[in-house]
């Protein structure tokens, strides 16, 4: 059965390739699109993005969309293209702050450090993403969210969004977990301002995003790859401990050679097990 799928990235080529996400991020969507899924995409629209080149477009309805962020009021927009050569929608979402100035690195600076405030920046762009839907006037099923970018979607959208209007009306969420790296981790004092509500069982100063995520969503898919199974890791974490229940965990067979086709099938069954509900 068809189901609106809003799939929440960084990285989608050829707009932005750092990692191992922007291949999932454009092969996936489209598999989606085949099994005859109605899927939108949305990525930061980062300044090196050209918009002469992929033909990127004004939508008047998601000009200056309002939001709240660490208690001020902010402004975001965004435009829309398509991945090239097919017809998988992607919106751009705009922030001369958080996205423009950014490097082709995206979360390191040119001499190869990790940004500091790459918590602050994906927590604004999870709260953004989120924000798009009246202006959208499209409910989606689910979210789709990908890595610790997208991993405090769960949370911002259970604790604030879900059940507040008809955009806001039963949405599910999925996590996708792609890798587990020094980007996934955040202050605690950092997430509380952003106004995350942290589990009592997450101890610590140091909070990995993942973890929190793990309570929120309502699905997990863990990528396994060959000499780097992060769900043994995982699994040994009280977070994951907790909820056991909403794993699902996909081992890729050859890293060279992915099968983005079977990992969209563990994926759709996700999708349809959570929206049949």
């Amino acid at each position: 059965m068809s189901k609106k799928i809003y799939f929440s990235t960084t990285e989608i080529i050829p707009f932005a390739n750092v990692s191992g996400l922007a291949e999932f991020s454009t092969s996936v969507p489209l598999h989606l699109q085949e099994l005859g899924h109605d899927i939108r995409t949305i990525l930061p629209k980062y300044g090196f993005i050209s918009e002469r080149k992929y033909i990127l477009r004004e939508v008047i309805r998601l000009r200056e969309i309002p939001f709240e962020f660490c208690g001020e009021e902010e402004i975001a927009s965004a435009k829309s293209a398509f991945i090239p050569k097919t017809r998988v929608q992607v919106y751009f979402l705009e922030n001369e702050y958080w996205f423009k100035p950014l490097t082709n690195l995206l979360y390191k600076s040119k001499n190869g450090r990790v940004l500091i405030d790459n918590p602050e920046r994906y927590a604004y762009y999870s709260k953004a993403v989120i924000s798009t839907l009246p202006h959208l006037f499209w409910v989606p099923d689910i979210f789709v969210c990908n890595g610790w970018q997208s991993a405090l979607i769960p949370a911002i959208y259970k604790n604030e969004y879900e059940g507040l209007n008809e955009f806001y009306d039963n949405i599910k969420t999925v996590l996708v977990i792609h890798d587990l790296d020094e980007y996934s981790i955040a202050d605690k004092s950092e997430l509380l301002n952003f106004g995350i509500k942290i589990p009592t069982s997450l101890k610590g100063n140091k909070i990995n995003l993942y973890d929190v995520a793990s309570y929120f969503a309502d699905a997990i898919l863990i990528i396994d790859k060959p000499g780097a199974k992060i769900s043994s890791k995982l699994l040994k974490k009280t977070a994951y401990k907790d909820n056991k229940n909403k794993l699902t965990i996909f081992e890729e067979k050859d890293i060279e050679n992915i099968n983005y086709s079977t990992v969209t099938e563990s994926l759709d069954q996700i999708i349809n097990k959570l929206t049949s509900k």
